[in-house]
């Protein structure tokens, strides 16, 4: 059954939230002949994401200026990422990440794994308007030139925001095993098109049942086929999704644990991870690390990333002083 348990972020709305002094902190920091970093660090990882857009807009009221550009002129490299990242709207955000996976030199694949394989109908409506009115292009039309074959089509599917949700129907889930089974094993186009069909509609629900039954039926576990199945981001993609099917703040410590281990920290992946869930399941995600891990994110973060940049990831991971 479902695991019925309390999903919960790291940021809160910090309470006795006062928008204007906070803007003139925030001024004075970055109006300073020295940056003041702590101070930035302290205010924008302590306040929630509409909390920082009420700071932006006393920051503007104030000063005539616009935060982000500041933020963007005042600081660099990574923890520059980090807090003009904390400054996005979450569906501004995702759309910010998707644009430059898919406009960058190299398409990041990794990236659109990530955001589509996880996001509700609700975030995926939200984020292709945000990115309609950020970028003036259309996210579905993106996907389609610059990803193919049949990763290109599963994200496509993705991209619709089309899964059922909170239906469950017991009677077809052994009917929906098998087809997964058989695409596993025929593997052509036809099979293909079903097996994305199936993970990208089904509600949750379903396919938590579906997973059941393929494992009675071929006696293995769902991510194991597919993985000896097929191979590429088609392959990553699909493991990505019955992932996050069966728990997604799992999905997201596994996804860090490899960012931080098997790529020699791969920035990008842990910033975007920890500010996109940050107020969402990050509690969630490092209780996971932690279990299957053996060592905290915390420690893992300390030890790989350094000055205001690791304090800044630190913070958001906001944690107690036993994770350490």
């Amino acid at each position: 059954c479902f695991l019925l348990q309390q999903i919960q972020g790291t940021i809160f709305p910090a309470p006795n939230f006062n928008p204007i002094t906070d803007a003139q902190m925030l001024g004075g920091a970055l109006q300073g002949i020295s940056c003041e970093k702590d101070v930035l660090i302290d205010i924008l990882t302590q306040r929630c994401n509409s909390q920082r857009l009420m700071i932006a807009e006393a920051y503007r009221d104030m000063y005539g200026r616009d935060l982000i550009t500041d933020l963007k002129e005042n600081l660099s490299h990574h923890f520059r990422e980090v807090m003009v990242g904390l400054m996005y709207p979450p569906a501004s955000y995702d759309a910010h990440e998707l644009w430059h996976a898919l406009k960058g030199v190299d398409t990041e694949e990794n990236c659109l794994i990530d955001i589509l394989a996880s996001r509700t109908n609700m975030e995926i409506f939200q984020m292709k308007e945000a990115y309609l009115m950020q970028y003036n292009n259309d996210l579905q039309q993106d996907i389609d030139s610059e990803t193919s074959g049949h990763f290109r089509d599963t994200l496509m599917n993705l991209a619709q925001g089309t899964r059922m949700e909170g239906y469950a129907d017991p009677s077809t889930a052994a009917q929906d095993a098998m087809i997964l089974w058989e695409a596993c094993q025929q593997k052509t186009g036809e099979h293909k098109n079903l097996l994305q069909m199936i993970l990208c509609n089904k509600s949750y629900q379903q396919l938590w049942m579906v997973f059941q039954e393929f494992q009675n039926i071929s006696g293995q576990d769902i991510v194991d086929a597919i993985n000896e199945c097929y191979d590429g981001y088609f392959q990553e993609l699909l493991v990505a999704i019955v992932l996050c099917v069966r728990d997604k703040p799992s999905y997201f410590a596994y996804r860090l644990y490899n960012a931080i281990h098997d790529l020699g920290f791969h920035n990008k992946t842990v910033i975007r991870i920890l500010i996109a869930r940050s107020e969402i399941d990050l509690m969630n995600i490092r209780q996971r690390y932690k279990e299957r891990y053996g060592k905290s994110l915390f420690h893992d973060i300390k030890h790989f990333a350094s000055g205001h940049y690791e304090s800044a990831l630190l913070a958001i991971c906001a944690g107690d002083a036993e994770d350490y």
